[in-house]
């Protein structure tokens, strides 16, 4: 087998079965911007320390011929980051904040900026930082909530299965959850969008079911691909 470049492309010729190969322009531009989101290295088998990024990895995953392999169902880009900007896992945190009103369950949700849709405030855990506490900065920064003395519980990693993924780029969140119990509705914590949430807001929740149909008819809104499977597991 033939190693593809990260490069920009799709179903490049070998004398293997063909490889699908991609990298998002916007990714290789940051990375000559010198952003630090991306990953300056354009080769995966040129990284040096796989074997202290799987020994940090939330969800095992292997390295072969120095390449990173997705643990997860094959994306259909089998070479490059796709819309990612670093290799292998990349350990996200989602904040799970819940409440009971007299009109029924709400659940905290964001506008992605980006037009993925609507998903559980969350994002990139900082090297060093707790899933916990990366959940917590996220919430603040994406809906200027700072909640108080709240119990708080930090549920198993998850694979993400984000539509921005590769096979040689993907996505792991640490569901962080907490319930602010019984108020009215007025009492709800007010929210705002803000940094990468186009928009935030309190949404019903009884069920999954339910939480779709009312981002549709509320804000012709659908929620992230990538979160479905997770919203529908906690909300039955």
């Amino acid at each position: 087998m033939i190693s593809a470049p990260d490069q920009i492309g799709v179903d490049i010729a070998y004398d293997d079965p063909p490889i699908r190969t991609y990298t998002h322009p916007e990714v290789l531009a940051a990375i000559a911007r010198g952003e630090k989101w991306a990953d300056p290295c354009m080769d995966p088998a040129l990284i040096t320390d796989w074997p202290a990024r799987q020994a940090a990895a939330a969800i095992p995953f292997k390295v072969v011929d120095g390449r990173p392999v997705n643990p997860h169902t094959p994306t259909g880009i089998e070479r490059g980051r796709n819309e990612l900007g670093h290799w292998g896992e990349q350990l996200c945190a989602d904040a799970i904040v819940t409440a009971f009103t007299e009109d029924g369950r709400w659940l905290v949700m964001v506008e992605r900026g980006d037009g993925h849709g609507w998903a559980l405030p969350g994002g990139t855990v900082e090297r060093g930082e707790r899933p916990e506490v990366g959940a917590l900065r996220e919430l603040r920064e994406e809906t200027g909530l700072a909640l108080g003395r709240v119990l708080w519980h930090v549920l198993p990693a998850l694979y993400v299965p984000d539509p921005r993924a590769s096979d040689e780029a993907w996505m792991v969140t640490v569901p962080v959850r907490t319930h602010l119990g019984t108020v009215r509705h007025a009492e709800l914590p007010a929210v705002t969008g803000a940094d990468d949430a186009k928009r935030a807001a309190w949404v019903r929740a009884d069920s999954y079911a339910i939480l779709t149909g009312y981002l549709t008819e509320t804000y012709a809104g659908r929620v992230f691909i990538a979160h479905e499977a997770m919203l529908a597991e906690l909300l039955g």
